[in-house]
């Protein structure tokens, strides 16, 4: 069986304050969108396990593969039985797009139907956050206001589908555990939640990502793209999750053609 686990970008992000477990407290708006990665699950004919990837290269070791992590996860409480299981890469890494963690969720659910576990959405969402932060928002794959760790969630009424929606990877791998060395938090004056309630062309004046001027400030290009979304006619752009992936809302098609590597627009205009 085959699914496409997707990528998700940030409606802003505010870091709130430190937890006493060491992680941040936070809200965000997760918002899904269709650049997606391929997941391949069949039972092993030969009883023996397997993982592998394509496309994309994915540093680390595949045993930290978060993939293989849902896999061994579920396999402590279920008696799964060996499977050959094969990863294409499309969603790149480290862009603050959630591939990885999408990836971990995707299995979880794919697993939950090949072997009829029988896991509610809240059992599945459960094993996601063993894996990590985001991972528990991939199970419901909806629009979502995220808060606590960014693993508690309540529904919001968002439809971005009357718009373009422009991502461009530049060539820059920015570490999660450095880009929040670099934030104090704070507790907002307006919360998310009510942000984007505002008509979309106010969220350039209100939505806001903490992570923004630390890295803008050590990666000059991803101010510049952001910069450059505006000029090409956005009416939002902003850069998702601890970046460097930034993100631009257009009403029309956008002409972005030969201006930006790494470019995706969706919907995909064909």
């Amino acid at each position: 069986m085959v699914v496409f686990p997707n990528a998700k970008i940030n409606l802003g992000l505010h870091i709130i304050g430190k937890r006493p477990d060491g992680y941040h407290n936070i809200e965000t708006v997760f918002y899904p969108i269709p650049l997606r990665d391929a997941l391949e699950i069949i039972p092993a004919p030969d009883s023996i396990f397997n993982f592998r990837t394509s496309g994309l290269k994915i540093q680390g070791k595949e045993t930290n593969n978060l993939c293989n992590k849902a896999y061994q996860l579920l396999s402590k409480d279920f008696s799964l039985p060996q499977i050959h299981m094969h990863l294409h890469k499309v969603i790149p890494v480290g862009a603050g797009l959630g591939g990885g963690s999408s990836d971990g969720a995707f299995t979880i659910k794919l697993l939950n139907a090949i072997f009829d576990l029988r896991l509610s959405v809240g059992q599945m969402q459960d094993y996601a956050r063993m894996l990590g932060s985001d991972c528990a928002f991939f199970i419901q794959n909806r629009p979502l206001y995220g808060y606590e760790k960014g693993d508690r969630f309540e529904p919001v009424s968002l439809d971005l589908s009357g718009y373009y929606i422009a991502v461009i990877v530049p060539d820059i791998h920015i570490s999660t555990m450095d880009a929040y060395t670099s934030i104090l938090p704070s507790i907002p004056d307006i919360s998310i939640t009510e942000i984007i309630k505002e008509p979309i062309e106010k969220w350039r004046f209100l939505l806001t990502n903490d992570f923004e001027p630390s890295v803008f400030h050590k990666h000059l290009v991803v101010r510049k793209i952001r910069d450059q979304l505006y000029d090409c006619g956005a009416v939002f752009s902003g850069m998702s999750g601890t970046g460097s992936a930034v993100y631009g809302i257009f009403k029309e098609l956008p002409a972005l053609e030969g201006r930006f590597p790494g470019c995706y627009i969706f919907p995909d205009p064909g």
